[in-house]
């Protein structure tokens, strides 16, 4: 498989994964926190999802990363949520989310796609360099 082939967001297995998550960040509940995690590909071209520690309402924890890896894999790609879903919240991805993907020196990897950032409305993508791009409707990637 080529690496620059893969869009992390075309595999079942990652859209099923991110679908959970959203549902475990408890969206609009009075519970609710960010969640979070890498999509990786070890040695052998196998792809896992990495969970972070569970965030809290509008802040998450990235663990260590250095040279754009996990555990020994490559990173594709990094995901959280945005669960607040009230008007007093921004759901698209905001200024420090995108400094932290773009000042990132460990993410500056050939293979690393960008941040997805998980809504109740729209799925946005941070790459390399800042840019926000507006993937989609979350609902019809992630099939609910």
């Amino acid at each position: 498989m080529n690496d620059k082939a893969i869009i992390v967001l075309d595999i079942p297995l990652v859209r099923q994964e991110l679908k959970q998550i959203w549902i475990d960040s408890e969206p609009g509940l009075m519970g609710r926190h960010e969640e979070g995690g890498f999509v990786l590909k070890d040695s052998s071209g196998q792809l896992s999802i990495e969970r972070w520690s569970k965030g809290r309402q509008n802040e998450i924890i990235v663990p260590s990363h250095p040279k754009g890896k996990y555990q020994d894999k490559e990173i594709l790609a990094t995901f959280h949520t945005h669960p607040n879903t009230g008007t007093d919240f921004q759901q698209e991805p905001s200024d420090t989310d995108i400094r932290a993907v773009k000042h990132d020196s460990n993410l500056k990897t050939d293979v690393y796609e960008g941040e997805y950032v998980i809504t109740k409305d729209i799925i946005y993508k941070i790459n390399k360099l800042g840019n926000v791009i507006h993937i989609g409707k979350t609902r019809e990637i992630l099939k609910e």
